[in-house]
């Protein structure tokens, strides 16, 4: 009896502190940085996360936006933070499935640095040009850019970034010379846009929505399988002469790879609850977002078919940065 006892105290030695952590959690305010400027499709899933989590959690939840580097910047920060929980990152699949191929050196392991919480929305992109351009299909901007070779431009939020190699696909696929011209964010992108400084971007359809029906985008093509009810007079890419192409994105939250499996737990129990309620919902369901959440060890999943799925893409395109 007295060995059972004593082994008891030691099991209870080790568990109960992590327990009460858990339960303890949050203790002080928690930070989501935002790997993008204000405006885009990421920065709106995080302020509408923060909302939700700050009732649900009973403490502040603010937003940082940290751009640059495609989102690196901001992801070797959260690496690198304290990995207590009242740190978490908006990131999205590009970061974790496409940068490790494309960047010959990273400031952080894109798996091993990070614990993965949950999946919280998923989406579809769309090719839009400025309303003045002459295009008016995806078969007229491709016999445009056949026609003037390496001198059309095509618009991302980032190098690296699921934007960026879209452009980087459909230039493949349709055989085509576009020149790539990155920039900080997709508002500054679709800014640029806007004024046909660059010739069309691939955007996500929550953060172009509002400009296509003001009239100042035109919208070509969307990058899934199935016309997007928001805009269903447009069709998709594939359907537009380039049969196969497809390209679905998501965003998620995690946190520094060393946060406890029991916070890490508790992350996710109420990042799902958020993304699934009627706020939330109301909020991103709208702009072309859909709820998709899950378990940690899902996330993980996709992250790793997803660099299964781009990693011959980017190594085809030759799209590399030192």
């Amino acid at each position: 009896m007295r060995r059972i006892f004593l082994s008891f105290l030691a099991f209870s030695a080790l568990v109960l502190p992590v327990v009460a952590q858990a339960q303890a959690f949050p203790t002080r305010p928690v930070r989501i940085v935002c790997p993008f400027p204000p405006g885009g499709g990421v920065d709106i899933t995080a302020r509408a996360l923060a909302n939700e989590l700050a009732k649900q959690l009973g403490q502040p939840v603010t937003v940082e936006n940290k751009p640059g580097a495609g989102g690196n910047i901001a992801a070797a920060d959260v690496a690198k933070s304290a990995p207590d929980g009242h740190t978490l990152f908006l990131t999205l699949n590009a970061l974790h499935a496409i940068s490790p191929v494309l960047y010959s050196k990273l400031p952080f392991d894109a798996i091993k640095d990070f614990a993965f919480v949950t999946t919280l929305v998923r989406f579809n992109n769309v090719l839009v040009v400025p309303s003045t351009a002459p295009a008016k299909t995806v078969q007229d901007l491709v016999a445009q850019a056949k026609a003037e070779p390496g001198k059309l431009t095509f618009a991302s939020s980032g190098n690296g970034t699921n934007l960026h190699l879209t452009g980087e696909l459909f230039k493949s696929m349709a055989g085509i010379d576009i020149q790539h011209v990155p920039y900080k964010g997709s508002a500054p992108a679709m800014t640029d846009l806007l004024g046909g400084r660059v010739t069309m971007m691939f955007e996500t359809i929550p953060a172009a929505i509002a400009q296509v029906r003001s009239g100042k985008l035109r919208a070509l093509g969307v990058t899934g399988a199935a016309r997007s009810p928001l805009f269903p007079e447009v069709p998709t890419v594939a359907d537009s002469g380039l049969a196969g192409f497809e390209v679905q994105s998501w965003y998620g939250v995690v946190a520094p790879a060393a946060t406890p499996r029991e916070v890490v737990a508790r992350l996710n129990a109420e990042a799902v609850k958020a993304a699934n309620g009627r706020e939330f919902r109301d909020r991103l369901e709208p702009l072309g977002f859909g709820i998709l959440t899950g378990t940690p060890e899902r996330m993980l999943e996709m992250v790793k078919a997803d660099a299964a799925r781009w990693a011959p893409i980017v190594k085809a395109s030759g799209a590399r940065i030192d």
